[in-house]
């Protein structure tokens, strides 16, 4: 399956796959993180369910505190 990944070209070895498999994959360990699927924000809760299929773009942003 061929997506796009934070606005660059992404290969994964399956027809579908979920939010939470893409952040295992491409260990993302942040813990502040903003995600949306085609434009659209996903819940944290929703990580498990958020299905990502083939030509989808995925934004994944982690957010930094600081001062």
């Amino acid at each position: 399956m061929n997506i796009t990944l934070n606005n660059r070209p992404e290969s994964f070895d399956a027809d579908v796959i979920s939010i939470s498999e893409i952040l295992r994959i491409r260990n993302f360990t942040f813990k502040m993180l903003i995600i949306k699927v085609n434009g659209q924000l996903v819940g944290k809760d929703s990580y498990d369910r958020q299905e990502v299929r083939e030509g989808d773009d995925v934004m994944i942003l982690h957010l930094i505190s600081g001062g």
